[in-house]
């Protein structure tokens, strides 16, 4: 009989370990978790709710969706696409829908939900889930594998090594990179690591007063593209467009964490910032903004320009404009030069920020991980040890926002239980 080890019971692991069963009931597995439940950064993601996977059918479209390792991916997701995936939860018993935004979710928006599945087919089957175990070491003698545990003095012993431990975001749950030593110590190189998907922190003070104003599209471009630690990076200036909204120490949203992740291994701080600019008219020329400004403020010439403003940003946010432009709060909309008005259209169109600090705590993946290189991409397996397996955020893939994280995670785990059982 087969023995497989998985280190992990994140997203990953869960679908390597669901994928082997189902395949080949007769495989021995262990899912060994240091948490006392699985699937802990499951059951948090998308506040909660688990934004399982993405609505969009195009699989190369999705592999877009990654600036780090998308074409890696290409086999594992035409093998297990979002439908794929949306179809294996609708058959286990967890109903999915797709919001506007073409995020999916259970239609209990209840990231337990998704977990549960999991340990029901689990709890009559080979699989042994050691929970509250941690893994401390990992040797390979011969063709077996060797996996020493905290809890207990005889290793297990395995045919198979599967490593889904995630990266070092969300350290709470469990997530604390232990998987890259696992790696190392079986041959493979780990890439500079950063955080990815996290909030900016600003230098300016001012979002904190329109803390919660939010905009459904709008384009966020950095002055910086990709640091050389990363030289396969694009080298063109990043930006995004998208939803996002101010917070009060800066900005937030999906747009921004889109950038963030563009920009992870560019280094900044307060002594040496991160420029972004904010375009709140993205699908607007600056003329043409220009000129709607004029016209409504000749429409409106006795009202004072900052209540005119009102009428094409939030009231809120007109108020800090004509403040950060020096614009007097007195005056009429007639008053106002054309050259002012030329400035406020300018200043919408590349609202200036300076990012010092990534959000704290916010970051939700990693970027950077087990080198690609190392890894086949139409098995999950090393190239470097034979019978060592990969998923997850543990290798150098990370996605935007939008639940391309958790379906690089579920295609990368079903190929893993496929590649071994076939």
């Amino acid at each position: 009989m087969m023995r497989v080890a998985i280190i992990g019971g994140g997203a990953a692991g869960l679908m390597a370990a669901a994928t082997l069963h189902e395949d080949d009931p007769s495989i021995e597995i262990f899912l060994i978790e240091r948490n006392d439940g699985l699937g802990k950064k499951v059951i948090i993601s998308g506040g909660g709710r688990c934004n399982v996977t993405t609505g969009i059918r195009d699989v190369k479209t999705v592999l877009a969706r990654y600036p780090r390792g998308g074409k890696f991916l290409t086999s594992a997701m035409y093998a297990f696409p979002p439908e794929a995936v949306e179809a294996w939860f609708e058959s286990h018993g967890v109903p999915l829908k797709t919001q506007a935004d073409l995020r999916v979710f259970p239609v209990s928006d209840d990231g337990h939900d998704i977990v549960r599945a999991f340990e029901e087919l689990f709890a009559l089957s080979n699989v042994r889930i050691l929970l509250k175990t941690s893994a401390t070491r990992v040797e390979k003698r011969g063709d077996e594998f060797f996996i020493f545990t905290k809890e207990s003095p005889e290793p297990i012993v395995a045919d198979k090594l599967v490593l889904t431990t995630g990266g070092q975001a969300y350290r709470h749950t469990g997530s604390t990179g232990d998987g890259y030593a696992f790696a190392t110590a079986l041959g493979h190189t780990i890439t500079a690591l950063a955080p990815s998907l996290n909030a900016f922190f600003t230098s300016e003070t001012w979002p904190k007063e329109i803390s919660g104003l939010s905009f459904e599209r709008a384009t966020i471009s950095s002055n910086r593209g990709s640091s050389n630690l990363r030289p396969s990076a694009p080298s063109t200036l990043p930006s995004f467009t998208g939803p996002f909204l101010f917070t009060h120490k800066g900005v937030s949203g999906p747009a921004v964490f889109a950038l963030s992740s563009i920009v992870a291994f560019e280094p900044y701080d307060a002594a040496n910032p991160l420029e972004i600019a904010i375009d709140l008219f993205p699908d607007e020329t600056l003329d043409a903004l220009r000129a709607r400004v004029e016209t409504v403020a000749t429409a409106n010439p006795n009202k004072r320009f900052d209540n005119v403003l009102g009428l094409l940003v939030p009231k809120s946010l007109a108020d800090i404009v004509v403040d950060h432009l020096g614009i007097s709060k007195t005056k009429s909309a007639n008053q106002v030069a054309k050259k002012d008005m030329a400035r406020t259209a300018a200043w919408l169109k590349a609202i200036p920020l300076h990012v010092i600090q990534r959000g704290a705590g916010d970051e939700f993946v990693t970027a950077g991980g087990v080198d690609l290189s190392e890894v086949d991409p139409t098995t999950m397996e090393s190239r470097i040890c034979p019978g060592l397996y990969f998923a997850g955020e543990i290798l150098d893939v990370d996605g935007f926002t939008g639940g391309f994280n958790l379906q690089a995670s579920w295609a990368a785990g079903h190929l893993v239980g496929k590649s071994i059982v076939h």
